[in-house]
């Protein structure tokens, strides 16, 4: 659509003003209209909004009301924390009317038009409100009316308007993002008005074209897709005249919405399980395994059969070494009895009497008893009251406290030994296995629980790059944290599969291919399966929590896998993206650690070459992540949050 001097660049109708206070509306008290992104030759844009024709009190008057000179106040009401933004009338704009565009208030008193660089805010709604809205805040303190987008809408206008504009997230409240403009004077002077710096900001934008690197440690945490092809940095040793931050308060970072757009999804097909004549073609006349990579390629392809898992775990859980050979093999297990043999009589020689005076050891006894009673029962091979099975679990999960006392046992361990029992059937090599399993998944049992925060987190940043609208959903129904997740992570979906399914799923995932972190794909592979059956039948938390639960015993490994793989190819085959992303996929060496964040917020996503972020100070309070949001190319009206 196109006028003489300006173009319509985005238009999105079913877009209403609440005139109401109550949370409720009624049809009196919603004003219909269409909101307009309009661009003008010189390449500048006004934001309007043209209210459609609508039968009110207040316009079947008869008067003129563009020429009325009282508006009435617009108070929201029912979001509380609105406070923050003054509840001020939109002022009616008479003198220089936009060339070419139609007028600012052609259909009610409530039609306005704002140029882009008259705004210094935007507002979200927040997730869980019957429709999605945005504030419009100007660069004079007051806020336009709320646009509520009943037909979707939100995401699709953030989109274009970061054509025009700057949109940073808020360190302290990730629903309000700061406009600056493109233009390197209005960002110096937004740099002015943000206080991020002690001295004048004129040449903030200057120096940081120049020096990038030393600008970007001392001001921001991250630095965002919008400046990685126009900076280069200089040498290292180059100096920078940036004062240093202040002591009594930490500089918070914000990072710049970007888009990560990632291509069509791979088709993948799983090969047939490795056989015990292939496994045997890769031993050498010394009993030494040849070819590995190929044969760990192999194993996560197509998994193993069930006659070579016995001998195949030892090496995937590091009981056996794979470059070792077969004599090397046997020296190495004999030592491993004898060690074992050790620490098993340990507890063992305990008498009841020490016993009652040793509460630790009492307590994981009782912990441990009681966990094996009902661990796998309904598998043939732990059935029955007196199944040797079971005093076998109890006698290693035992030894197991012995061998880590920080750990010792915690709930959800005899779910991860089980499997290991049943496939190797010899209580060392099932502990040493299980030593094994545990150092990659150790960290789930701790106490503070970090580990699993974290990986939530990772998990959350995944499925956000993949797939923001079935991200947007669960925020918007309480559960954007994905905690109904948390089982699948902790005990690697032991109860999700059938029993020989998980067998073939875990053996997959010890191969460490295609990368690290491949069970969160997994996680995000079912989530994926089943995103049309949360999105489009309206589940609230309750509803999702209950439907993923029902999961169980339901899902297909092969299928599952299958996803996975695809959604790693299709991550992996972007050329943008987020630095973050690429370290859980192994695509780039870790940062430097950070201190864990008291809130356990997901990470943020960072640019594809974005220098490392400084330690902050020890000595100061921790500031609130802020998360980048991703706007997708594509967006279902609907999904709005």
């Amino acid at each position: 659509m196109e006028g003489a001097g300006y173009r319509v660049v985005f238009e999105k109708g079913g877009v209403y003003l609440h005139t109401s206070a109550k949370k409720y509306q009624d049809r009196d008290s919603l004003i219909a209209g269409v909101i307009r992104v309009v661009e003008k030759v010189l390449r500048s844009a006004s934001l309007a909004l043209y209210c459609l024709l609508f039968s009110s009190p207040k316009d079947s008057s008869g008067g003129d009301s563009c020429a009325s000179e009282e508006e009435p106040t617009f108070d929201p009401g029912y979001e509380p924390d609105w406070a923050v933004i003054s509840t001020v009338r939109p002022q009616p704009r008479h003198s220089e009317p936009t060339r070419g565009a139609e007028p600012s208030c052609p259909q009610g008193s409530w039609a306005f038009s704002v140029s882009l660089g008259e705004l210094k805010s935007i507002r979200r709604s927040k997730p869980g409100l019957s429709w999605a809205y945005l504030v419009l805040v100007t660069q004079a303190g007051g806020s336009l009316p709320a646009l509520h987008f009943h037909r979707g809408g939100t995401r699709a206008l953030l989109r274009v308007l970061s054509r025009y504009l700057l949109l940073a997230s808020s360190p302290q409240d990730s629903r309000l993002y700061l406009v600056f403009p493109h233009d390197s004077s209005a960002l110096s002077n937004s740099f002015h008005h943000l206080q991020l710096f002690d001295q004048d900001s004129s040449n903030v934008v200057s120096r940081f074209l120049q020096d990038p690197y030393s600008t970007t440690f001392s001001s921001f945490s991250r630095v965002t897709n919008f400046f990685r092809g126009a900076l280069q940095p200089q040498p290292e040793g180059a100096a920078s005249d940036l004062p240093p931050p202040p002591d009594d308060e930490p500089e918070p970072g914000f990072e710049v919405i970007s888009c990560v757009e990632l291509g069509p999804r791979p088709t993948v097909e799983r090969g047939p399980p490795v056989t015990e004549e292939e496994w045997a073609r890769h031993v050498g006349p010394e009993g030494r395994l040849q070819q590995v990579p190929e044969l760990k390629n192999r194993i996560f392809s197509g998994g193993l059969s069930p006659g070579l898992r016995r001998e195949a775990w030892k090496f995937l859980l590091g009981y056996l070494s794979w470059e070792g050979t077969a004599e090397e093999h046997k020296a190495h297990v004999r030592k491993k009895t004898d060690e074992y043999f050790r620490m098993k009589l340990q507890w063992k020689s305990v008498s009841p009497e020490q016993e009652r005076r040793n509460s630790l050891l009492h307590g994981y006894r009782s912990l441990i008893e009681r966990d094996v009673s009902r661990t796998d029962r309904t598998n043939k091979f732990y059935e029955g009251p007196e199944n040797p099975g079971l005093g076998l679990l109890n006698d290693i999960l035992l030894t197991y406290c012995m061998y880590h006392f920080d750990l010792g046992y915690v709930q959800g361990m005899s779910d991860l030994l089980s499997p290991i029992l049943y496939v190797i059937q010899n209580e060392v090599d099932a502990f040493w296995c299980f030593c094994g399993f545990m150092e990659l998944v150790q960290g789930n049992f701790e106490e503070s629980q970090e580990t699993m925060k974290r990986q939530l987190g990772r998990l959350l940043l995944l499925l956000r790059v993949l797939d923001p609208q079935l991200c947007d959903f669960l925020d918007s129904q309480d559960s954007g944290s994905l905690c109904f997740c948390f089982r699948w992570l902790l005990i690697w979906f032991k109860r999700e599969f059938p029993f020989p399914d998980v067998l073939r799923l875990w053996e997959v995932l010890w191969t460490g291919l295609p990368g690290p972190n491949l069970h969160l794909l997994v996680a995000c592979a079912i989530l994926d399966m089943e995103r049309d059956t949360l999105m489009l039948s309206g589940f609230g938390s309750n509803e999702i929590l209950k439907h993923i639960n029902e999961l169980t015993m339901k899902l297909s490994v092969e299928d599952v896998l299958t996803r996975a793989e695809a959604l790693h190819r299709q991550l992996t085959a972007c050329p943008e993206l987020p630095h973050n992303v690429q370290e859980i996929l192994g695509l780039a060496p870790p940062t430097e650690p950070h201190s864990p964040s008291p809130t356990a917020s997901p990470l943020p996503l960072s640019p594809t070459r974005a220098p490392p972020t400084p330690p902050p100070p020890t000595d100061t309070a921790q500031q609130p992540d802020s998360s980048l949001e991703i706007l997708p190319e594509e967006e279902d009206d609907g999904a709005d949050s």
